[in-house]
Parts: C-alpha cells; sequence; structure tokens
C-alpha cells in the first residue's frame, strides 16, 4: 500500500468527527464562540432536532469583513498568538477547529456585521467550500445557520438517535450555560416552539428558577465565599439540601473557569461531601463553579475542550468538598418529622441515623394497598390497619420463597418489625416490605389492563428541567397505563390530573423526576420499562424508616408479604427479612456449651 496524503476535504471531515459528535456539539462551540464575543442575549433555535437546521444568533462584536472568510479555515483563532499563551486561557474557544469542523460536514450560513462596520456580510459554505459572499444589512453581531448536519458524512447521520434524543442532549448543554452565565438572556426554541426563555438579569438563583422551576430552584442552597479556604481556588454555586436528590448523577454540574466541564473526580468530591446524608443509591443536586488561576489549569487535552487537567488536582478536590460539605451540614435546614417520614430509608449503619430516629416523636400512619385487589392466591383485603378488619389468617401453599408463620412482637427504631418463627427470630425491614407488595400487586393490575388511578380535586402542575421533560413527554402513554394522568402545560411544565389510587400523599415532582430519570435508560422490551416505572413509585409511596406501625398494621403487612412470589427481596434486590436462629441466640447466651 502507497502512503500518502489525504485530500484536504477528506482530512477535514475525519478531524470533524473529534468536534462536531451531534447536534448538541455544534450548539456548544457556537454558544461558546458567541459567550467570547461578548454577546449579552443568544437565540438558539432547533428543527428536526438539530439535524435540519440549528441557528444560533447573538449581539456580540461580530468578524472583521476582512477575518470572515479565515475564520472558516482550520486552525485560525484570534485567542492565541504563541504556545505560550496556552498557560494563560481565559476564553472558551482557543484551537480554531470548531467553525472549520461543523463547515465541512454541513452546509453554512454565516451572517455578521462588526461593531465598527458599517454594513454586514453574509458568507455561505457547503463540504467547507465557501459558495457565496454578499453584503447584507445586519445589526451588531452574529448569526450562524447550520443546515443538514452530516449531510456528506452518512455514516454520521445514520447513527444520529431520535429527535426527541438529540434535544435532550442540547438542552442539557444550554441549561448548564443559561445558569453559569445568568447575565447572558438566553431563548431556546425547537421546532418553532419555544423552551426556555431566561431574563439576563444577572442573579443565578432567578436562572436557577427559571430552568429547574420554583420547587426545586428556590431551595438549593447557596455555598458562602468564605467556605473556600485554598487561596488559588474559588469554588462558587449551588448545591441541593440533603431532603433534594435525584436517581443519577445527571444533576451534578461542574463549571471550570466559566467552562463545563465533565471531571469523574470533581464529581466523586460532590458525592463524598453528602456522605451518610442521603439515601443509598441517590445523588445530590450541585451546580458548581470552580475558579483558578488558568496556569493551574490544562483546558488543552481534547478537541471537545470538555476535560481538563489540574496542576494541584488534590487542591481543588478537597476546596470542592469542603465547601460543600460545610454548605450542606451548616446552612441546611433541620428535617422536620414530617420530612424524615417522606425521604427514602437512610443508611442503617450510621450512628447519626440512629440518634436521629431516637429522637422522633413518631406518629401512627395509615398503611393502604391499592384498591383493587390483585391475583395473589387467598388474597387478604387491601391493608387499612383497622382493628375491626383483621386479615384472614390464610396462608398460600408451601413453596421454596414462603415465608414461615410469623408472630409479630414490636417493632424496632420505628424501621424494623420483630416477628416470632418457629425457627427463631425474624427482622423485616418495613419499608422493603411494603415495597414488595406494592410491587407485586401494582404489577399485576398492569398485567390485567392497567392500575386503577384517582382523579385530583385540581390538577397539580409540577415544573421539570428541559432535559427530564422532554423524557417524559415521551413516555406519557405509558404513565396512563400506571395510573398516572400527566399532560404537558408549557415548555417543561406538565398537570398531574390523576394518581394510581394506592399513591395518597406525594411530591409528585420528585416522583416524575424519578420516573425521567429512569425513562433514559433504553431498552427494547416495553415490560421492562413499566417495570422499571412501577419499582420506582412504589419505592415512593411504600412506608418509610421513623413511621410507627400499630400492630394489626404490622400484623397485616407479614400477611401481604407472606402472599408475595418473592417475600424476601425487594424490587430492587434488598434483602426484607432476617433471619436469628434459636441455636444463634442459645450460643450467644452460652446454653450450648
Amino acid at each position: 500500500m502507497t502512503i500518502r496524503l489525504l485530500p484536504e476535504s477528506v482530512a477535514a471531515r475525519i478531524a470533524a468527527g473529534e468536534v462536531v459528535e451531534r447536534p448538541a456539539s455544534v450548539v456548544k462551540e457556537l454558544v461558546e464562540n458567541s459567550l467570547d464575543a461578548g454577546a449579552t442575549r443568544i437565540d438558539v433555535a432547533t428543527r428536526g432536532g438539530g439535524r435540519d437546521l440549528i441557528q444560533v444568533r447573538d449581539n456580540g462584536m461580530g468578524i472583521p469583513p476582512a477575518e470572515l472568510e479565515l475564520a472558516f479555515r482550520r486552525h485560525a483563532t484570534s485567542k492565541l498568538e504563541t504556545a505560550a499563551d496556552l498557560e494563560h486561557i481565559l476564553t472558551l474557544g482557543f484551537r480554531g477547529e470548531a467553525l472549520a469542523s461543523i463547515a465541512s460536514v454541513s452546509r453554512v450560513t454565516c451572517t455578521t456585521r462588526h461593531t465598527d462596520a458599517e454594513v454586514g456580510l453574509r458568507l455561505r459554505l457547503e463540504g467547507g467550500e465557501i459558495v457565496a459572499r454578499t453584503p447584507v444589512g445586519h445589526p451588531p453581531g452574529t448569526e450562524l445557520l447550520i443546515e443538514d448536519l452530516f449531510y456528506n458524512v452518512p455514516a454520521r447521520r445514520k447513527f444520529l438517535r431520535s429527535e426527541r434524543t438529540e434535544r435532550h442532549h442540547t438542552d442539557a448543554f444550554l441549561t448548564r450555560y443559561a445558569i453559569a452565565y445568568p447575565h447572558i438572556a438566553f431563548t431556546v426554541m425547537h421546532d418553532d416552539t419555544e423552551i426556555l426563555r431566561t431574563t439576563g438579569a444577572g442573579a443565578t438563583r432567578e436562572a436557577l428558577i427559571q430552568v429547574y422551576g420554583m420547587d426545586l430552584g428556590s431551595h438549593l442552597l447557596e455555598i458562602p465565599p468564605e467556605l473556600t479556604q485554598e487561596q488559588s481556588v474559588q469554588v462558587r454555586g449551588f448545591v441541593g439540601p440533603t431532603s433534594a436528590h435525584r436517581a443519577d448523577r445527571g444533576y451534578i454540574t461542574i463549571f471550570i473557569n466559566g467552562r463545563w466541564v465533565q471531571d469523574l473526580r470533581l464529581t466523586y468530591a460532590i458525592i463524598q461531601a453528602y456522605h451518610t446524608l442521603l439515601p443509598v443509591k441517590r445523588f445530590p443536586i450541585a451546580f458548581v463553579s470552580v475558579v483558578l488561576p488558568p496556569e493551574e489549569v490544562d483546558v488543552n487535552v481534547h478537541p471537545a475542550k470538555t476535560e481538563v487537567r489540574f496542576r494541584d488536582a488534590d487542591a481543588v478536590f478537597r476546596a470542592v468538598q469542603r465547601a460543600t460539605r460545610m454548605t450542606v451540614t451548616d446552612a441546611a435546614p433541620v428535617a422536620a418529622a414530617w420530612q424524615v417520614a417522606v425521604s427514602a430509608p437512610p443508611p442503617v449503619d450510621a450512628g447519626e441515623t440512629r440518634a436521629r430516629l431516637a429522637a422522633l416523636t413518631p406518629t401512627p400512619i395509615q398503611i393502604s394497598l391499592p384498591s383493587t385487589p390483585a391475583t395473589f392466591p387467598d388474597e387478604a383485603p387491601p391493608l387499612t390497619a383497622t382493628p375491626q378488619q383483621p386479615a384472614p389468617p390464610t396462608r398460600p401453599s408451601a413453596s421454596p420463597a414462603t415465608l414461615p408463620p410469623l408472630r409479630v412482637i414490636g417493632q424496632a427504631s420505628t424501621m424494623f418489625i420483630i416477628a416470632e418463627g418457629p425457627d427463631g427470630l425474624y427482622l423485616i425491614d418495613q419499608h422493603a416490605a411494603h415495597e414488595r407488595v406494592l410491587y407485586e400487586q401494582m404489577l399485576a393490575q398492569w398485567t390485567q389492563g392497567g392500575i386503577p388511578s384517582q382523579p385530583l380535586l385540581e390538577p397539580q402542575a409540577v415544573t421539570l428541567p428541559l432535559d427530564e421533560a422532554a423524557w417524559l413527554e415521551e413516555q406519557l402513554p405509558r404513565l396512563a397505563t400506571l395510573g398516572l394522568e400527566v399532560e404537558p402545560f408549557g415548555p417543561g411544565v406538565f398537570l398531574v390530573r390523576a394518581t394510581p389510587a394506592a399513591l395518597k400523599t406525594l411530591a409528585l415532582g420528585d416522583l416524575l423526576s424519578d420516573i425521567a430519570c429512569g425513562a433514559q435508560d433504553r431498552t427494547p422490551l416495553d415490560i421492562a420499562l413499566e417495570e422499571a416505572m412501577i419499582r420506582r413509585i412504589c419505592k415512593r409511596i411504600a412506608v418509610k424508616a421513623g413511621q410507627a406501625l400499630s400492630h394489626e398494621e404490622m400484623t397485616q403487612l407479614i400477611q401481604h408479604l407472606e402472599r408475595t412470589q418473592n417475600p424476601r427481596t425487594c424490587p430492587h434486590g434488598r434483602p426484607t427479612i432476617l433471619q436469628i436462629s434459636v441455636e444463634q441466640l442459645a450460643r450467644q447466651f452460652g446454653r450450648l456449651g
């Protein structure tokens, strides 16, 4: 095989793959250029998820007419002159690759007017080649129109995801920058529908509310400036209280010197700051901005510029972890008993958890299961904890998973039910047990045609971030079969008109957010997604640690657990019951010599 140079057009398309991965990559590069140009207003519009059209318009300083064609040449930039400048980068762009890469895989129309120019200039390119250049009237600033993305790279275009998925990635990027730059007025439109609008008033709290909604944005805790003790590292931002958490890391956002980055180590620092403060497998909400001297961080790691390296990574880690931890522990309000009751169960092995539970003044609750009976053999009536209606003592036929007959003794730490069986003592996790019962009942109802729903007296409005809203909107038909009647009510806003009959009082915003996070785990089997949604619903509505149960309630809960197909684990795999045998007790008391 003969070695030869690739044609410039082929090399440009290959190199473009590092910068332009999907429509969201184009939006990122263009918006960062607008920010570098000093824009105070940025308007973004897409069509077809970004495949067909991406439009980014700003009111920045614009591009001088003599430099417009040069701007689309590879490695042409106004932000660097020498290699030494790489150690003092203060702009978001600097490599001179973005415009050239975008132009090589799309049809581009750039209309710009520099603040010192009297008229604007319009440049059209196809596949990186200039096809037209005309003077036009245009206000100061730049407008870039990207059409037919990847039209000349069919392999890359074929592997793009659905329009909704591509919109999700675009929204995730834009919402981060709308919060990081609250003094910039952002407008986002998809297919001629406005999705996001920020005022650009300069208040980060206001931007958080505009992006995340009032319920979440107004309750985030601001990191006080004095919490950062590392002299060269400043940590700013907002973090969630311990009562607000999510099912994945998607709500952890990190900016370094104004640049959004993906840094696993700093993400872990934020997660570690919440150690023992959040339920198991739950993740915090955090929007953290780190500012440090530019010579202390290397941003020239990857063409996408989302990875960085620190000269003293340990110092940055400590600063982020310390500021987050102190904000959460010092500024977070003390949780009331009712807040503990509606949160997920805390870690059992934490000493502070035991102390908190011991200090609770528990109030007896009503445990209720779906009103429509499930198809269990010899099913008992719904669990209502009324002494006048005790559950019948019928037992299912023996099977390997069946529990032995149990007699309730009492409750420990308002978390575990203590029962006696033929072979010793049994400890039942009340949350895990109730979750298993609810899961199998709701799953049986769903397979029989749908879970019964109960209309709300007044529809409840729920606001979600744009990326979660896009996923949830796609799953609305599935939610209807689960007893949740939800309809769109504007960008990121939904109206909940009915809930599952078993669902009494619940923070619907948290529930829908959990479901949206679960919907992002794509699966080819429809039943897997419905089951995942049911698991999330049951986790929310099951009784929690810290809730006192009467003897009748505990008895009925155990009887329902005995009738499930898999009574020994909850739907998430945690054990529901532990046994202490008579032999173990006798050995501990020294009765077995």
